[in-house]
């Protein structure tokens, strides 16, 4: 498995690329999108109007850049069910066009789960477009790849994604001036969004952000755009605020609905090892092997400082709601595991911990302490060893 490096654009960056991709040049700016990435959310919006001023304010949002009504280069390649498609086919629709890590664990499932809800925004008039996803993971192409991650983010039958052969991907890629890149063993690309009319010129692309909190405002914005390409210009089904929304650090007390009941409080007062998860992760790991192992931290965590040893955090896991495939999708897979854990489980269901917490990645381990001080933080999975000499840093 690749593990990416780097997650999330510096604000001038994020400009820089828009602008890059408006102008039709090379794509320079690059986000990790395979399974692991470190770094902290941070995003600049683009040069487009949508959303008005608390939109262009916000700097967790890509508001948008003009592609000036180019046409669209055409894309030939199969969908996740082995099927030929080209881009042209769907003249007549509005196509919103994503390229996409087919094993991403950051930015991407953000991506994809803007792309659904813009769509639901758009109620009936959702049926006039085109969801489209083109491969960007150049060592995993095949179509049970592509289907993979479809299944996994529980969008089988809500677009088509698009894979082929590496020279056929490559070329998708160059035409729409998308970088691609392997470095060290960590795979990074241009997380670019296209909008294209009903007569398959670009009109907008979007960058999407390393954001958890803003998945919905990106949404809004990319169906504002969308709308006004449909006949009759369709009003949207909800609206919201557009306005920066903060994270939830560490030092603020928190209560979160517990998974599958209950609740979860977190925050200062005592040290506390978190663990961010969603059940997509799935994918790429063993998922169900890795939550079951935890239970050993959990129970020497409660065995430490007896006798006067060090005493270890207690850890909780939280899981990312706001990019699963459904609300209750958390629940039903704990509830499948087989064996109960013995550690809580929130959910998260606006992504303001994430973010608050510096989640860059899917599994997330966070270390803080009493203060709500963060100590320490690690990208992926860890063995309860390795975790229980971290966590001693408390």
């Amino acid at each position: 498995m690749n593990r990416a490096g780097r997650a999330g654009l510096e604000p001038a960056r994020a400009r820089a690329a828009a602008r890059a991709l408006a102008a039709g040049a090379c794509g320079l700016i690059l986000a990790a999108c395979a399974a692991g990435a470190s770094g902290s959310p941070a995003a600049g919006p683009g040069a487009g109007q949508m959303g008005g001023s608390a939109a262009a304010a916000n700097p967790a949002l890509d508001t948008g850049s003009s592609l000036g009504g180019q046409p669209a280069p055409d894309i030939r390649l199969v969908n996740q069910f082995g099927q030929r498609m080209a881009l042209s086919q769907f003249r007549g629709k509005v196509v919103i066009l994503a390229f996409v890590d087919s094993q991403c664990t950051t930015v991407c499932p953000l991506t994809t789960v803007s792309m659904v809800e813009a769509k639901q925004l758009l109620g009936a008039a959702g049926s006039g477009v085109q969801l489209l996803g083109v491969d960007a993971n150049p060592q995993a192409t095949s179509v049970p790849d592509v289907m993979a991650y479809s299944r996994a983010h529980g969008m089988v039958n809500q677009w088509d994604f698009l894979t082929g052969t590496p020279p056929q991907l490559r070329a998708a890629w160059r035409a729409y001036h998308i970088e691609v890149q392997i470095q060290q063993g960590m795979i990074d690309h241009t997380p670019a969004l296209f909008v294209i009319d009903t007569h398959g010129r670009e009109r907008t692309v979007y960058l999407t952000q390393m954001n958890y909190a803003s998945i919905t405002q990106a949404a809004q914005v990319l169906a504002r755009q969308v709308a006004g390409l449909l006949p009759g210009h369709p009003p949207l089904a909800s609206s919201r605020s557009l306005a920066y929304i903060s994270g939830l650090a560490p030092t603020a007390r928190v209560t979160l609905p517990g998974v599958p009941s209950g609740s979860v409080t977190l925050g200062p007062g005592r040290p506390r090892l978190v663990m961010f998860f969603a059940t997509w992760v799935a994918e790429t790991s063993d998922l169900r092997a890795h939550l079951l192992a935890l239970n050993s931290y959990a129970r020497a965590a409660g065995k430490a400082g007896r006798g006067g040893g060090p005493r270890l955090p207690g850890l909780a896991a939280v899981d990312e709601q706001a990019t699963e495939p459904s609300p209750g999708a958390a629940a039903a897979y704990v509830k499948g595991l087989g064996a109960p854990l013995r550690y809580p489980v929130a959910a998260d269901p606006t992504g303001r911990l994430a973010d608050g917490y510096g989640v860059g990645d899917q599994p997330w381990f966070v270390l803080t302490s009493a203060t709500g001080k963060i100590i320490w933080r690690h990208d992926g999975w860890l063995g309860v060893h390795a975790l229980e000499a971290a966590a001693r840093r408390a």
